[in-house]
């Protein structure tokens, strides 16, 4: 290695493998890599996501104080404060991208309109602090008279009891560039103001505003919401609604089939989600029917991606009216539709379909017997059956042929080790799978699903077997041996794991050639995992390990001494004691860093 020229380490080995982590481990290799990563790649890398790890502000600085030519820069800044970014927020900064933001404050914005005037896209994740609304929108609004090349803005504040008058007003700061929009939360008349403000011009060739999408999360989407932002914003090609009612809407403030009408107004609308959250009330659209949908169906025949939740009056004549009027339809996801069956999808073979991702959660009259008709969708990628308690291993047969299908999502479905047995064999190229909750799978299922000699084996990257009694060290040793692809696995709540089956997962990397590393396990509530257990995330254990949920287990009641310790070693490396999901997505504002 050390005889080879610079110029062919750097052309033909490095900027092949252009992700951080190849780089520093290639650099580790030899003084000539070390020299060509130093002075031939990391200076002139355009891009950095650095977004599934969560670093330290000394990390930062080491990695981007070699970055000369950073346009693009995604963070997880869980452990980032103000200071950490001030000296990376430069004028060559075109895209900015700010997740899990627990300890930055409002005045980061204030910031990347000081520094980045050139800004196209900007996205930022904070975590409510309690700060006065006023001194947010403030920092908004200087960011924004600043950055008047901006034409991506996404902005969520999350935490439960967060102000959602803290985007009040924005619309008379934002630059006529923007053409996506993303704010979380926003109170529903501040919502009317804003599409009102944004009124755009039928012509794409006019000066006024050209808002091409818009994602919002509400207090409750009402027909006045939906005729202003459909009246004012005729180019919408993307639609995004979300409402988190507290309780039972009024009827003068709630969706209705009226509003559902007017969304036909936008012409160039392709993709529309609306939902209705039962986060902190379990509602629904009451007021909506398959009128409703007929309506919508028949305005809206462009749609190649709908999205709807909490529709629990629409039957399958509503659904089904969508499905055979939207013909480029690609992704379909319905979530607690209470009423819809089978017969929703009963003519879907007598039609080209064009379906590459399907999601029915939570709609409990779903049987094996919709999967086997989607099953004749060949372009299907995407199947997530999260819910749907009447789906059993008849329909395996169907899925195990679709060669393009990548997600599998059978969650709480009534699938036993037979059923796995026709998947292991199979020629489906499933790189996630998520068994969670089947209860009828033993560790003899994961040895079919391994071991049959199909295509999973091959690509199964990320495996979800929580909530599964039946799964034991066994099955675990199983996926240490056989798993070789997979680098995400959840075993939260399997009582029968023990200390043997964690050993076997710390260790599999070294002694298997070829085998991926393990970069998160959520072994949450594994109650036979012992206090020593916790030794096994000590290095060199475990290599490669970026997330671990140890939350209700023995290995929280081992000493602090032992947790600063496995902290130092590995400040990469975060631990989850609060019962997260994988990675801390919908968790990570509610605790510290």
């Amino acid at each position: 290695m050390e005889s080879l020229p610079n110029y062919l380490i750097s052309e033909e080995i490095l900027w092949k493998m252009l992700d951080l982590e190849s780089l520093c481990t290639m650099a580790c290799v030899s003084k000539s890599l070390r020299f060509s990563v130093d002075a031939e790649v990391l200076p002139y890398l355009a891009s950095l996501d650095l977004s599934n790890v969560s670093i330290d502000e000394q990390a930062l600085y080491h990695i981007l104080n070699r970055l000369k030519s950073l346009d693009t820069l995604t963070l997880n800044c869980q452990r980032l404060g103000d200071s950490s970014l001030l000296p990376f927020l430069a004028p060559q900064i075109q895209q900015l991208n700010l997740f899990r933001c627990s300890l930055l404050s409002s005045s980061v914005l204030n910031c990347i309109g000081a520094n980045c005037p050139f800004l196209r896209v900007l996205t930022v994740e904070f975590a409510d602090q309690g700060s006065p609304p006023i001194l947010f929108r403030k920092n908004v609004a200087y960011m924004l008279s600043k950055c008047r090349y901006l034409e991506d803005l996404s902005l969520k504040i999350k935490g439960t009891e967060v102000d959602s008058s803290a985007f009040q007003s924005i619309e008379f700061s934002l630059p006529r560039s923007i053409k996506f929009l993303k704010l979380k939360p926003v109170l529903e008349n501040n919502a009317i103001h804003l599409a009102k403000r944004l009124r755009v011009s039928k012509s794409p060739s006019s000066s006024g505003f050209v808002l091409q999408f818009l994602s919002l999360l509400l207090d409750v989407i009402s027909d006045r919401l939906l005729v202003a932002i459909s009246k004012s914003l005729p180019l919408l090609a993307e639609l995004h609604l979300e409402d988190r009612p507290d309780k039972e809407p009024s009827d003068d403030r709630d969706l209705t089939n009226y509003g559902l009408h007017f969304i036909g107004s936008c012409h160039f609308l392709t993709d529309l989600s609306l939902i209705r959250s039962r986060q902190n009330y379990q509602g629904s659209f009451k007021r909506i029917n398959d009128m409703g949908m007929f309506l919508l169906a028949q305005t809206c025949t462009d749609l190649e991606s709908v999205k709807l939740s909490g529709f629990s009056k629409v039957s399958d004549a509503g659904f089904a009216s969508l499905l055979q009027s939207c013909q480029r339809l690609k992704k379909f996801e319905v979530r607690n539709a209470f009423l819809m069956s089978d017969l929703a999808f009963h003519d879907l073979i007598q039609a080209p379909c064009t379906l590459a991702e399907v999601r029915l959660l939570y709609c409990g009259l779903i049987t094996s017997e919709t999967v086997k008709k989607l099953a004749f969708s060949r372009s299907l990628e995407v199947l997530d059956l999260c819910g749907c308690k009447s789906v059993a291993d008849s329909c395996l047969g169907s899925i195990s042929c679709l060669q393009r299908l990548t997600t599998l999502n059978l969650t709480g479905a009534d699938i036993t080790d037979s059923g796995l047995s026709v998947i292991g064999q199979g020629n489906t190229p499933i790189s996630y799978l998520c068994l969670r909750g089947c209860k009828r799978i033993t560790d003899k299922g994961i040895s079919f699903l391994l071991c049959g000699g199909g295509a999973i084996a091959q690509t199964l990257s990320t495996l979800d077997l929580g909530y599964i009694p039946g799964i034991s060290d066994n099955g675990i040793l199983t996926i240490a041996t056989f798993g070789r692809e997979i680098t995400e696995l959840c075993i939260r709540n399997c009582f029968h794991v023990t200390d043997l089956a964690l050993r076997a997962l710390a260790t599999k990397r070294w002694s298997q050639d070829r085998s991926k590393r393990l970069c998160r396990v959520d072994i949450f509530n594994c109650v036979g995992l012992s206090a020593d257990a916790l030794k096994l995330l000590r290095k060199p254990l475990f290599h490669g390990l970026h997330w671990i949920g140890i939350g209700k287990t023995h290995l929280t009641s081992n000493e602090d001494t032992m947790i600063t310790e496995i902290q130092k070693e590995r400040p990469w490396l975060t631990l989850c004691f609060n019962g997260c999901e994988m990675e801390c997505h919908d968790g990570w504002q509610f605790h510290s860093p």
